[in-house]
Order: C-alpha cells, then sequence, then structure tokens
C-alpha cells in the first residue's frame, strides 16, 4: 500500500503570498479622501514592503492604518543605490507564504516610480500580481485635459540639457500635429519652470497645454489653454508636482 504523503514525510505545498500594488497619497490629505477602503485592508493583512523611502513609507501606513505595529513591518528599500541583485530577495516572503506590498513615494507605483522589476519577477515566479485603485496623476491630468484620451503617450522625463529638451519638446509637438496623439511628460518639481519656459519657447502659440499641479490637494489647479494663452498667465509651479500635456492636434 502507498505512503500518503503526510507518511511519507512530505509536507503540504505553501500557497505564494500575493503582491499588492498600493497606491499612496499625493500629499497632505486625508486617506479616505482619495483611496478606497480596500488600500486600509490590504495594509492591515500585510507586514511586507517595497519602498523608496522607508520613512515616508511608515508615514504612509501610520497615516491610513494608526493602529498597526511598526515593529511588525518589514521594508525593503527599492531606488537608485539598490543592487540589482538584491530585488529578487524582496519577493522572498511571498514564496513563504507572506505578502507583500509596494508603495509608491505619490500615486500609483511601477508608474514613473520604481516597481515594475519587482512586479516582472512576480510574474516570472507565479506570485499574483494585484494592482489596487487610486490616484495617478497622469491619468488624473489625461481625464481633466480635454485633449485626446483615445491615443495619447506618457513621455517620462525629458531631457535635462537644454537644447535637447527643446529638441525633444518639438519633437513631441510635431509627433501630436501628425498623429493627433496627446503627449504627456513631467519634471522634478523644483525644475518644473525651466520645463515650462522651454516649452513656451518651443511650440506654436496655438498648440494646447494642460498643465496639472498639486492633484488630489486642496491647491489643486488642472487648465488646458493655448501656448499664447500660457505665455501671460504662468502659474506658480515652484516645488509643486506638476504633470504636463500637449496636443497640436487640437489647437484651432
Amino acid at each position: 500500500m502507498d505512503e500518503s504523503p503526510e507518511e511519507a514525510g512530505d509536507k503540504p505545498e505553501i500557497a505564494k503570498g500575493k503582491l499588492y500594488l498600493i497606491p499612496a497619497l499625493m500629499g497632505e490629505v486625508e486617506p479616505l479622501e482619495v483611496l478606497p477602503l480596500s488600500v486600509k485592508k490590504v495594509i492591515d493583512i500585510t507586514d511586507h514592503f517595497v519602498v523608496e523611502n522607508e520613512k515616508s513609507a511608515r508615514a504612509f501606513i501610520k497615516k491610513v492604518l494608526p493602529s498597526k505595529s511598526q515593529d511588525r513591518l518589514k521594508m525593503f528599500v527599492l531606488n537608485k543605490y539598490t543592487e540589482p541583485e538584491e530585488i529578487p530577495s524582496f519577493l522572498s516572503p511571498c514564496n513563504e507564504g507572506f505578502h507583500v506590498g509596494i508603495i509608491s513615494e505619490a500615486g500609483a507605483p511601477a508608474i514613473a516610480d520604481p516597481g515594475s522589476e519587482v512586479v516582472r519577477l512576480a510574474h516570472q515566479q507565479s506570485i499574483r500580481v494585484v494592482p489596487l485603485a487610486g490616484p495617478s496623476s497622469i491619468l488624473m491630468a489625461m481625464m481633466a485635459s480635454g485633449l485626446n484620451g483615445q491615443n495619447f503617450a506618457f513621455n517620462g522625463y525629458l531631457p535635462i540639457e537644454k537644447h535637447l529638451r527643446k529638441r525633444r519638446i518639438k519633437a513631441l509637438e510635431n509627433l501630436s500635429a501628425k498623429s493627433g496623439q496627446s503627449q504627456i511628460f513631467m519634471e522634478t518639481p523644483y525644475r518644473n519652470h525651466k520645463l515650462l519656459k522651454d516649452v513656451l519657447e518651443t511650440c506654436n502659440n496655438n498648440t494646447l497645454l494642460c498643465i496639472a499641479r498639486d492633484i488630489t490637494l486642496a491647491s489643486e489647479m488642472i487648465n488646458t489653454q493655448t501656448i499664447s494663452w500660457w505665455k501671460s498667465n504662468q502659474p506658480d509651479l515652484e516645488k509643486k508636482p506638476a504633470i504636463f500635456v500637449l496636443s497640436a492636434s487640437g489647437a484651432e
């Protein structure tokens, strides 16, 4: 008679934990004003997190769920200083049956934010990836811009060097004019004004530009106008998160 797995000394296979993609707040705002209850529930059942900055991630978790013990939290830091060989170990808890959460510094994880490599490894290891609903400044800016939402591209950060940046801006404007595609891009907050200056100097006066600043915050501003209009009505973008959407096809 054959032995059962238990009699043979085999241990039952441990069900893998899930990898949750947890959206974060984009500034000082009450969590439940912009985050669904599912985010709070997932943080409650998760103790392992992949984060860009441990201090701000802990503050975010405390704000969402003050009762959660900070001592239980295990943080894996993923930023530009992380060695590539460290990354596979971030998913070890999932393979041991524990959930892992990726927390963005602002908005949605793995979108203009670290995390995509961890997500890709999770798929390779048959770990279920669960994206949670929450704010994404890129999509929210596109939604509110009034520009072509059927065909758009996110271009991330443009070159820092001035002449390369202007060349890239002109190429995006030409692409938009030919294809009708809305072009989305961004900059670090302290360089917003330099980027805007180059956009206004480079683009045609009738090209449309949406500037979305401080999305979800009390100081939120989202406005779509022509380049000509923006030249006389430049907004305050100093150290404020902003998204830019350019469209040469929708101009009159």
